[in-house]
C-alpha cells in the first residue's frame, strides 16, 4: 500500500512538472484582443493541403521550415490532422504529428479543437480565409500563436504582403511574425 501510494505521489509530481514546464515556455501574448472569426468556413473546401507562409514560432514547430498541413474529413465529422516540417531548413530532417480536431461551433465551422496528444485538445480558430479557400489565418483566443497559410508553395509576394497586412488589422503584431521558407 505504502509503494502505491509513493508512487501516486512521484506520478502527481512528474504531472505537475511536466505542466509546469509548459505554461512557462509559452510563448507572449502578440494579440490581445484575437477577433471572432470573419466569416465561416465550408469544411469540404478547406480540406487539403496548405502551406505555411509565416507563423508564430512555438516549442512544437521550432526551427521547423517546408511546413505543410493537410487537412482530411472522416466519416464521423471529425478531421484528420498531418502537420509536416523540416528540421534546419527545407532540406533537413522531417517532423511529422498526427491530430484529431473537432468541430466546436458548427454554425460557423469556424472554431474547432484539435489534439496531438490526447486527451489535450487546443484551439483553432480559423479566423479568415479567402473567398476560394486559396488562404487561411489561423489563431487561438490566447493571441499566442498565429498561422498564415497558402495552398501554393510558394504564392505571389503581393497575396504575401496582404495577409501580413490583414493580420495586423486582426490585432496581431508582426514583429514577432516568422517567415517560413519552403
Amino acid at each position: 500500500m505504502r509503494k502505491a501510494v509513493l508512487a501516486g505521489g512521484v506520478l502527481g509530481t512528474t504531472i505537475l512538472m511536466a505542466a509546469t514546464a509548459l505554461v512557462l515556455r509559452r510563448r507572449p501574448v502578440g494579440n490581445k484582443s484575437v477577433p471572432e472569426p470573419a466569416k465561416p468556413v465550408d469544411v469540404k473546401r478547406y480540406m487539403g493541403r496548405w502551406y505555411e507562409q509565416f507563423r508564430y514560432e512555438a516549442w512544437f514547430e521550432k526551427d521547423l521550415d517546408a511546413v505543410t498541413a493537410d487537412y482530411g474529413l472522416n466519416d464521423d465529422g471529425t478531421v484528420t490532422v498531418v502537420n509536416r516540417g523540416r528540421k534546419g531548413g527545407p532540406g533537413g530532417r522531417i517532423k511529422q504529428s498526427i491530430g484529431n480536431a473537432k468541430i466546436e461551433d458548427t454554425a460557423t465551422n469556424a472554431k474547432l479543437k484539435v489534439a496531438f496528444v490526447r486527451p489535450f485538445y487546443g484551439d483553432y480558430w480559423v479566423l479568415d480565409h479567402g473567398d476560394e479557400y486559396q488562404w487561411s489565418i489561423v489563431g487561438e483566443p490566447s493571441g499566442r500563436y498565429l498561422w498564415i497559410l497558402t495552398r501554393e508553395t510558394n504564392p505571389n509576394p503581393d497575396l504575401l504582403e496582404q495577409l501580413k497586412n490583414r493580420a495586423q488589422e486582426m490585432g496581431y503584431d508582426l514583429s514577432s511574425l516568422r517567415n517560413t521558407q519552403h
